[in-house]
């Protein structure tokens, strides 16, 4: 497996390695703007085989179809490359559009950042 090194900070994004897995720590409003920005960040880090990604959208203030576009642009390149992808959710608004939209069952979120990486077996699975 290939090793980015960490991106530089973003207005919407920082990432960073975790016990493992690259950690894409959305923030602010995710919408079309951020989107433009996230996107070649969230290429890089799906583009490996198998490799190992958690989203957390903790610092996330609001998401809209831009946002949703980006989750389900990274489920679909990490399927291709046959690794891992989680989430991470607690905020009740934007779990409710989770829901909704139905990518809360593709990508079951977690409470916390911990709650994926301490037991990456008990969280709701590559995908």
């Amino acid at each position: 497996m290939a090793r980015h090194r960490p991106a530089p900070p973003t207005r919407f994004l920082r990432i960073r390695q975790d016990r493992g897995h690259t950690v894409l720590d959305l923030r602010g409003e995710i919408d079309i703007v951020a989107e433009v920005e996230v996107v070649p960040h969230l290429d890089a880090a799906t583009s490996d085989p198998e490799c190992r990604v958690v989203i957390d959208l903790t610092r996330v203030e609001f998401l809209d179809a831009s946002g949703l576009r980006l989750l389900y642009r990274a489920r679909r390149r990490v399927l291709e490359q046959h690794g891992s992808l989680h989430l991470v959710c607690a905020d009740a608004p934007t779990l409710r559009v989770l829901r909704i939209t139905g990518l809360a069952r593709l990508l079951p979120p977690r409470p916390t950042l911990d709650a994926v990486l301490d037991r990456p077996e008990a969280a709701p699975g590559p995908v």
